[in-house]
């Protein structure tokens, strides 16, 4: 996946960077995610690569999406098939989506939790997540009975593990040591 993101950066730079100045940020979001599940459907890349010309495939990519795709989202198709990258669409998706989130100040987390967290349990964490990272909070709750108590919150590389389970691993470390 590392090779797909280092080809596919350069593309979600310049497809966000054209959003921002136009101002269609949300709509380009929309349009991506959109042609990403299309590139990464099993039936559209075996036409695709049934296709050996790059005009062949952009023109079958741009009719599956039909009126999905404005103008810009087809000359973004056209050029990733003419250098071959049509492949790496999901991950152009994805990354714009990463450059949104940093371009609103967003940020998204993962809460895993013994129970389900009542509404104000959740208003409650995530305005001292917000307070603590200083960006708008999406928060993605999950139960897994395994926590024990506790809550595990994942914010990109960052992990807060205030699990029950968490603390009995810690001190059982530092009792062997």
């Amino acid at each position: 996946m590392s090779e797909l993101t280092t080809i596919a950066r350069p593309y979600a730079k310049a497809a966000f960077e054209l959003a921002v100045e136009k101002g269609t940020v949300e709509s380009w979001n929309d349009m991506l995610f959109f042609a990403g599940h299309v590139a990464s459907n099993e039936q559209v890349d075996s036409a695709l690569s049934g296709l050996s010309k790059a005009t062949d495939q952009a023109e079958f990519f741009i009719k599956v999406c039909a009126e999905q795709l404005n103008e810009h989202g087809q000359n973004l198709v056209k050029v990733m098939a003419e250098n071959g990258r049509l492949v790496a669409l999901p991950a152009v998706a994805e990354l714009f989506t990463a450059f949104k989130a940093e371009y609103d100040k967003e940020v998204d987390v993962d809460v895993t939790s013994a129970t389900s967290l009542a509404a104000e349990q959740q208003e409650s964490l995530v305005a001292a997540l917000e307070k603590r990272f200083a960006r708008k909070i999406k928060l993605n709750c999950s139960v897994d009975e395994s926590v024990v108590g506790g809550l595990v919150i994942k914010a990109g590389d960052k992990v807060i593990d205030g699990s029950i389970r968490g603390k009995l691993s810690r001190l059982a470390t530092t009792l062997q040591s």
